[in-house]
């Protein structure tokens, strides 16, 4: 004789081990993310190297329109200028004072910061479409006077500057091209990490109440002022290091190099990997990088035209950009587990 089976009813879990569980898959995430970009170097060819250590460099520098645009709402049209004056920083230093390629780092990001909390101090009292225009006169600005002939001794002028491209630590048995990589992708996950604490810090949570109202935000008592030019200054220094990143990896700056279409490809890369997200902008870089080559290599006289397609197609299918994306597929996932869960 058998005994009739019985169902056992798995609850399902909690809200608060709901919380628990989506921090340790990110953790997991990030940290296998981490071994594989310390992984790829070893199996990599040179260029291919070369190219993932300039989208490491452009992620950067779009996370540092992300902080002013995607976090606290102010629309820049520049940020080339920065990128400009922080690889010239670090060139001049090492070009003509034999600094160390470590300090121009640091120094570069705090040229720019310098520079961007000047320029936000007047752009406090522009809004919107006149920020942008202002913005857009600093990126067309720079580049001439970086040509100025008055500036030659320092910057070169039109034909810019060489920079020698640091030699690997004697202790490893690696090329420059892969020492390079390691460099830029120690300062990316600093810088990154940095970013991703300073928003969820008091101090992260006042910037985006800006964004969202100032008006209430200035109620609650935040020095509205005071956090948009901060915020202006620590978007110049990321960057402004960054731009000095790109020096080294490159070996030589140029004014023609900072145009005003970096600036958009920077702006192009924020929308694409997710306005008001960090990992993304690692994607935006991947975008800015490759997809003009893409459509170089289909046809060179329609390359304009194959690329801007191209974004017409990703901005279809990712309306909210990369991030949007990957929320929307770990939303559908949780969803469809949850009701697989249910008795």
């Amino acid at each position: 004789m058998t005994l009739p089976e019985q169902t056992v009813a798995v609850p399902a879990p909690s809200a608060a081990e709901r919380q628990w569980v989506r921090p340790r898959v990110r953790h997991w995430v990030i940290a296998a993310a981490i071994v594989a970009g310390l992984l790829i170097p070893l199996v990599g060819k040179s260029f291919v190297i070369f190219q993932l250590t300039q989208v490491m460099i452009y992620g950067l520098a779009i996370l540092g329109l992300n902080l002013l645009t995607g976090y606290n709402g102010q629309f820049s049209l520049g940020h080339s200028a920065f990128y400009g004056i922080g690889a010239y920083a670090a060139a001049i230093l090492m070009h003509n004072y034999e600094v160390g390629y470590i300090w121009t780092l640091p120094a570069a990001g705090m040229v720019c910061f310098v520079v961007g909390f000047l320029f936000g101090l007047p752009a406090l009292r522009l809004q919107n479409l006149y920020l942008a225009l202002a913005t857009f006169a600093l990126a067309i600005a720079v580049p001439q006077i970086l040509k100025y002939h008055g500036l030659e001794s320092w910057t070169g002028g039109v034909q810019g500057l060489v920079v020698d491209q640091p030699d690997p630590p004697g202790f490893l048995p690696i090329g420059t091209d892969r020492w390079l990589y390691y460099l830029t992708l120690a300062v990316v996950l600093v810088m990154f990490g940095a970013a991703s604490n300073l928003i969820r810090s008091r101090s992260g949570r006042a910037i985006m109440a800006i964004r969202d109202n100032p008006i209430a935000a200035a109620a609650m008592g935040i020095n509205n002022s005071l956090y948009k030019t901060l915020t202006f200054g620590l978007s110049a220094f990321y960057t402004g290091v960054a731009g000095a990143l790109s020096a080294l990896v490159i070996g030589f700056v140029a004014p023609d190099s900072f145009g005003f279409l970096l600036s958009v490809s920077f702006l192009v890369g924020l929308v694409i990997g997710g306005v008001g997200s960090i990992p993304g902008c690692l994607f935006g870089g991947l975008f800015v990088l490759y997809v003009p080559n893409i459509a170089n290599s289909i046809s060179t006289g329609l390359a304009g035209a194959i690329y801007g397609v191209i974004l017409l197609i990703v901005i279809f299918v990712m309306p909210d950009g990369a991030a949007g994306l990957v929320r929307l597929a770990a939303s559908r996932i949780r969803r469809t587990r949850r009701r697989a869960a249910e008795p």
